[in-house]
């Protein structure tokens, strides 16, 4: 996993307002075929915010832990069914503060 300081989960959130999702998490669940989307949109934008449609929280939280898990990235923020993650790549595109 990834760790944030709270100065940089404050101006990822401000970044992230304006994201919309691009990994939908429906029926299904978190397939390896999901967690294999999120791996290339955090590859490709560092920062993405997931829709998680399901009909517990507590399935939910334990759906948000694996993708934490399986990607190795740092939650920035949750808001009912949708998350918003970040890991920097190793050429980063985006600056965050120290």
């Amino acid at each position: 996993m990834y760790k944030l300081k709270n100065s940089q989960v404050k101006h990822l959130k401000g970044l992230a307002h304006a994201l919309k999702p691009v990994v939908m998490i429906g029926d299904k669940g978190l397939t390896e075929a999901v967690v294999e989307e999120i791996k290339i949109a955090l590859d490709a934008h560092e920062l993405i915010k997931i829709n998680i449609r399901t009909d517990g929280k507590a399935e939910r939280e334990l759906m948000i832990d694996k993708i934490i898990k399986k990607t190795k990235s740092a939650t920035v923020q949750t808001i009912g069914g949708k998350l918003v993650i970040f890991k920097p790549n190793k050429d980063p595109k985006i600056a965050i503060p120290k």
